[in-house]
């Protein structure tokens, strides 16, 4: 999918913050000068899943692919070879890969080569060799033929060099009384030297004589190498450490006294995504430790982490993305990991997700505002953003007129030219959750706070683990995903939470009842109305009665308590019930008698929507797309006939019997509010200008009605059109941020 990186114009321009590190402009590969000349930061950009990480880092290849040694790793997706040997780790495996990228041939200069780092994964692949296993030997060997080949193509692709090793191999056991990683790594390096290595390669062997107790022989560095990593724990880790610098060592000498001929342009660089876990950790933090100790290299690592306080960023510079359009200080300070720059990076603004709306739907055909409520739902994130935008674009023409944030889950996007079109919601739910099962987070999203996050998981999820709290697990996931936490959600983030909520609407197929939902909605109804509840739970209840489809108990509380003098109270109440999900029905709608179909989740990551028979629906009539039952009742219009099972009470015939006249008139007001509040605030629905106007009229009568609260009526009426025209949260008056 073709990622969209408005706003990320600080790293990409002509002088931006790569051009300055790389030393080579984005537009035409011009010349710049090297803001950091001999000691560049590691820059390590920071932000959730789908805040455009990996986009970045793909544009940044793109950018300088061919035109200076460059390699791209992700480091959550280096996968074990099938039956690799002890000598194998993640990180020898990636090591080996990102050579091999950086080999690659450049514009104007030589490939680079890697003696150093080739020795180096020779010796320890040695480990764990045994005279009873030479296929074991010979297997691990071939694995690394494209290291060596950087060396020298035709004699490190070639497999003579692997037949006199493993001969060589043969005559070191038969002299040694027990296969020593020592003796198997020496026998290993001399024969890959005098096949593979030109004479002035061989020279190469020396740089490990500085490493411990090699009294400067480079034999014996790579010996005791092979023996440390065998011996694993701290050891090992020295030993990678000493690989990684041994990478950049073959690096520095590609770079270094090159004839005017031939000079290389730039430097050569590194893109890490998701270096917050150990890999990345094992390969940035040697580099970060011989810069701190003085000695310079000249590689240019970007990195992306999800977790903004990870623990190698506690000492790191931090700056604002806008901040390092021109300049990027990182002073270096007493502790290692201040060689880091992080750098957040930002969500688009709402100018920057209407220009990718635009860019892929240049006609307009769909509503003007329809960019901006997909700003509000993502809240900028780019992933969103982009999937939505392209959701709407890939839209048949008749139904974009209707189009909603809630309408573009229920649609089918193409992510390859080379697959069927997918459902929108799972696809950006398993990219924005990437968990084996989704069903618990599925069911607490509709949680407030871990107490009903609790009784959720006692209730609904008494299966899913035997060991421990479910809803902890899941907070705690959460957290190490780095998603924000929020006192009103379990699920915070308005984006997650929405996607969980329309899995756990429509992942079971099961309209048009809705049992899932109905069931989660209706134990925690059940919970808030309990017989000991306190007065407190009310609101609460009520909300999931707007859940499950039942207005009236809610108009009925809101105009029995009116009177009350704490009007800012019953405005916060009013705001918080209307908050509920709206069980909406899918879109396009169904037809009435239309045959439904019942698919089952394909796997517990990406769900498949059941939306029943596509059929062409006109734009107009009682159920034309894009018409919410809930803007009929808000304007004080008969509900739509044929007004879904699932919502009985959307508009019932009358009040409650019993009411006088003045009753009657105030709860049919409080019944218009709600509805006005309930979708004018819905994230998944568009602003209505006619129901903000009737909005602004029920608060205004509302307030001539009140006996000694009608001030905060007043204002609610001035203010909170404005909170919608604005896209912010309907505000409070001062001093009462909550009423529940």
């Amino acid at each position: 999918m073709d990622r969209i990186l408005h706003g990320r114009e600080a790293v990409f321009r002509p002088d931006g913050l790569a051009a300055r590190l790389t030393g080579l402009s984005g537009e035409g590969l011009a010349r710049v000068p090297y803001e950091h000349k001999d000691d560049p930061p590691v820059v390590v950009f920071t932000g959730g899943r789908g805040m455009g990480k990996t986009a970045l880092l793909k544009q940044l290849r793109n950018v300088y692919k061919g035109a200076t040694p460059l390699a791209l790793l992700d480091c959550d997706e280096v996968e074990p070879p099938a039956d690799h040997g002890p000598g194998w780790t993640e990180l020898t495996g990636a090591l080996a890969e990102i050579s091999v990228q950086l080999s690659l041939r450049v514009i104007g200069a030589k490939p680079v080569q890697f003696p150093r780092l080739a020795l180096g994964l020779v010796a320890v692949a040695s480990t764990g060799w045994t005279r009873e296993d030479e296929e074991r030997a010979q297997h691990d060997l071939q694995r690394l033929r494209p290291v060596l080949s950087t060396v020298d193509a035709t004699k490190g692709a070639a497999g003579n060099w692997v037949t006199k090793v493993l001969t060589k191999l043969a005559a070191t056991f038969a002299e040694a009384t027990v296969p020593l990683a020592g003796l198997l790594a020496e026998a290993t390096v001399e024969t890959v030297l005098e096949e593979v290595f030109g004479r002035g390669q061989q020279r190469s062997e020396s740089w490990y004589g500085s490493y411990r107790n090699a009294g400067g022989r480079g034999k014996a560095g790579l010996q005791q190498l092979a023996i440390d990593f065998e011996q694993g724990g701290r050891r090992r880790r020295e030993a990678e450490g000493f690989l990684v610098a041994a990478l950049v060592e073959d690096l520095g000498q590609a770079y270094r006294g090159l004839t005017r001929v031939g000079t290389r342009r730039g430097r050569p660089v590194l893109l890490l995504d998701n270096a917050h876990g150990e890999l990345g950790r094992q390969l940035i933090e040697p580099i970060l430790r011989t810069r701190h100790e003085g000695r310079r290299d000249r590689l240019v690592v970007f990195a992306t982490s999800r977790l903004r306080d990870h623990e190698g960023l506690r000492h790191a510079h931090r700056a604002r993305f806008s901040e390092v359009a021109h300049a990027a200080p990182a002073p270096r300070g007493p502790d290692v990991s201040s060689g880091v720059l992080a750098v957040e990076l930002p969500p688009l603004s709402a100018a920057q997700t209407q220009a990718a709306f635009d860019r892929f739907d240049p006609s307009g055909r769909t509503p003007a505002e329809l960019a901006r409520g997909v700003h509000r739902l993502t809240g900028g994130r780019p992933l969103g953003v982009v999937l939505l935008g392209q959701a709407a674009a890939e839209a048949p023409r008749a139904l974009r007129p209707g189009l909603t944030p809630g309408a573009l889950l229920d649609l089918t996007v193409e992510l390859r030219e080379d697959a069927a079109p997918v459902p929108v919601a799972p696809a950006l739910l398993g990219a924005l959750l990437p968990q084996p099962r989704l069903e618990p987070f599925t069911v607490l999203a509709a949680a407030h706070d871990e107490e009903s996050a609790r009784l959720l998981a006692r209730t609904r999820l008494h299966t899913e683990s035997r060991d421990g709290d479910m809803a902890l697990r899941v907070r705690d996931q959460l957290r190490a995903e780095d998603w924000p936490e929020g006192p009103r959600h379990f699920v915070a983030d308005p984006l997650l939470r929405a996607l969980l909520l329309h899995r756990l609407r429509f992942g079971d197929a099961d309209h048009p009842r809705y049992a899932a939902w109905r069931a989660v909605h209706e134990t925690l109804h059940r919970h808030y109305g309990r017989a000991n509840a306190p007065a407190t739970a009310l609101p609460y209840r009520l909300h999931h009665e707007l859940a499950l489809g039942r207005t009236e108990e809610a108009v009925t509380h809101l105009r029995l308590t009116f009177p009350d003098p704490d009007v800012p109270g019953w405005l916060a109440r009013l705001r918080f019930i209307a908050s509920a999900p709206y069980p909406r029905e899918p879109f396009p709608p169904r037809e009435p008698h239309a045959p439904q179909t019942s698919h089952r989740p394909q796997a517990s990551h990406a769900p498949q929507t059941s939306h029943g028979p596509q059929r062409s629906h006109p734009p107009h009539g009682p159920y034309a797309p894009g018409t919410d039952p809930r803007r009929a009742v808000a304007l004080g219009r008969d509900t739509p006939e044929g007004a879904p099972p699932s919502l009985p009470d959307h508009a019932p015939d009358g009040p409650p019997e019993g009411l006088d006249a003045d009753a009657t008139a105030l709860h049919l007001s409080v019944r218009r509010l709600l509805h006005a509040v309930w979708l004018l605030t819905d994230p998944l629905a568009l602003p209505d200008a006619e129901v903000t106007e009737k909005l602004a009229h029920e608060l205004r009568q509302l307030s001539g009605r009140h006996l000694t609260g009608n001030s905060p009526l007043w204002d609610a009426a001035g203010k909170w059109p404005e909170d919608i025209h604005a896209w912010r949260a309907l505000s409070l008056p001062p001093g009462r941020e909550e009423g529940v």
